[in-house]
């Protein structure tokens, strides 16, 4: 993907900060797998494109450094980063870590209401896959873990988290392009909506860490599919 295909999509809402409005671009193209390990980010190319200064897009590309998305080579440029599994093992002991106890406290206080919504996010998931929408399909996904955060008031935990999961959401990308793994999402989600709606802690712990941890249980396989994604030792790596 050329520079001029990439800020094809971008829009910019002058009432909001540009150097975010950058950040969340690159960031979601990154994550989408549209901007791949090794590409070149050409700051100066960037801004052109964009309609913006310099400026706003060097912050953005500083920001994507500190996530670990990028590198930055000071009077070289910047360079999309392949996935850091220990920053995607970081990220992974963190949301499950957070995510056990949200899921164990909302099957404590069931509410009809959250699992109605749940269950919708689980509808939604089924009808992306009917028509092959996988970016669909991965909104749908986070907003179902969002909607856990938010019901058990963890909203700022749920913005923290998501600011350290960048390379975990790619391995999870290239993992979607497993056969059956977007079937297992689904039902794994249903099976978390149905613990919380019994009431069910012990379940929904359960379907979180199975939910969670496959990925993860799947690294040597993804790195031998996807060798230019993947660096460090996938021995390190544990679910």
């Amino acid at each position: 993907m050329n520079m001029f295909e990439l800020a094809g999509g971008f829009t910019l809402d002058k009432s909001q900060g540009a150097a975010q409005q950058v950040y969340d671009y690159l960031r979601s193209a990154i994550v989408k797998l549209k901007l791949k390990p090794g590409m070149d980010l050409d700051r100066a190319e960037l801004a052109r494109h964009f309609g913006l200064s310099v400026t706003p897009v060097r912050d953005a590309l500083l920001k994507l450094e500190e996530d670990e998305l990028v590198d930055i080579f000071p009077q070289h440029g910047t360079r999309v980063r392949a996935v850091d599994l220990e920053s995607a093992r970081n990220a992974h002991f963190l949301r499950l870590t957070l995510e056990l106890e949200i899921a164990r406290t909302l099957a404590q206080h069931s509410d009809d209401g959250l699992v109605e919504e749940l269950q919708g996010f689980v509808g939604r998931q089924r009808a992306c896959l009917e028509r092959d929408d996988m970016d669909a399909f991965a909104q749908a996904d986070q907003a179902f873990h969002e909607c856990m955060y938010v019901a058990a008031r963890a909203e700022q935990l749920w913005r923290f988290m998501r600011g350290k999961s960048g390379n975990m959401d790619r391995l999870r990308r290239l993992h979607l392009l497993q056969t059956g793994k977007a079937e297992s999402v689904v039902q794994e989600h249903a099976d978390i909506a149905a613990a919380i709606a019994r009431s069910d802690p012990e379940g929904a712990e359960v379907g979180v860490r199975r939910h969670l941890s496959g990925t993860l249980s799947e690294l040597v396989a993804l790195r031998e599919r996807y060798p230019d994604y993947l660096v460090g030792h996938v021995e390190a790596v544990r679910t």
